[in-house]
């Protein structure tokens, strides 16, 4: 899901002298404005291979297993996510959609999660293998998305599931950059053979944040309640993505009327202006949607003002 809150490179014209000027972006952007993939290691859970079920998953890291577990009565921890097969061609409970053979499971109950980052432990491993080794880069946002299933064992509607991006902090905490939560629903997952795709993203980075230039980290966890525990989720085809910030150049004025292109991945985005550039976006004026199909798109204020003004895109929801 995209939020419409993201800070891009503003444009601002002064008529006194009939000059007109870029003001940098908070976080700058440089090179293509297309987006970029991230290899997640196992992001298709195809590793190790299985026959049919099993705990063991490469390059991920299970969530510990919490004081109230106490043993689940037999049933070990360990087990509650893992990978399985897809069944044959031909059969009623085959995933049309799963990438490649195998996709992950994940019981829906408290604290069942799997994480990755630069840091992480999978598997028999003692120690990290930092094969995940991406960082949160100034001027650019992180992008996941995750194909996803509900309603496996039985599960109840409302049982909530969360896919984020996160880094660590000084102390090794994991500290949530951005979070999208799935709430299960018949209308939400209508098949329990067909992946939905679900996004998370994080705003664009800006120098001085906290994450900048820290490794990503992420997360799929089970955030059901002791009320709604039971079922499963099946996940599959994590994909990770960098985004630079939209550019506005090749800017002019023609007639009290001041235009500009956006260069931007495609998508829908709303034009804003302000004649004081400190005030934070919620306060500017809309002058509009325009959608970006190629990558780069025209605007025109058709009533700029004589005193000029500053202006930014964001992404339109």
């Amino acid at each position: 899901m995209k939020t419409s809150e993201f800070k891009s490179n503003r444009v601002g014209a002064t008529r006194g002298s009939s000059a007109f000027f870029l003001l940098a972006a908070l976080a700058a952007c440089a090179g293509s404005v297309r987006a970029e993939t991230i290899p997640v290691p196992n992001g298709s859970f195809e590793s190790p291979e299985t026959s049919y079920a099993d705990p063991g998953l490469d390059s991920w890291q299970k969530a510990p297993e919490p004081a109230w577990y106490g043993g689940g009565g037999g049933f070990p921890w360990d087990q509650l996510a893992g990978r399985f097969l897809n069944t044959t061609n031909g059969s009623p409970t085959r995933i049309d959609n799963m990438d490649a053979n195998q996709a992950a499971f994940l019981f829906a109950l408290p604290d069942v999660a799997l994480f990755q980052d630069y840091n992480s432990i999978s598997g028999t491993n003692a120690n990290p293998t930092h094969e995940f080794n991406a960082r949160f880069e100034a001027g650019y946002a992180c992008a996941l998305t995750v194909g996803l299933i509900g309603g496996g064992g039985g599960m109840s509607n409302g049982v909530p599931f969360q896919i984020s991006l996160y880094y660590r902090d000084a102390n090794g905490n994991r500290v949530t950059v951005a979070a999208t939560t799935i709430t299960n629903s018949q209308e939400q997952f209508p098949s329990t053979t067909h992946f939905v795709d679900f996004q998370v993203r994080t705003p664009f980075v800006r120098a001085d944040d906290a994450w900048a230039g820290q490794h990503i980290g992420i997360e799929l966890a089970s955030m059901v309640g002791f009320d709604l525990k039971g079922g499963y989720w099946d996940v599959d085809n994590v994909r990770l993505e960098s985004v630079p910030a939209p550019v506005l150049k090749g800017w002019g004025a023609t007639g009290g009327q001041f235009r500009f292109t956006l260069e931007s991945e495609p998508g829908r985005w709303e034009i804003l202006a302000s004649a004081n550039a400190a005030l934070p976006s919620t306060d500017w004026t809309s002058l509009g949607t325009i959608t970006n199909l190629t990558g780069t798109v025209s605007f025109t204020d058709t009533n700029s003002p004589s005193d000029g003004r500053f202006y930014q895109a964001r992404q339109a929801p």
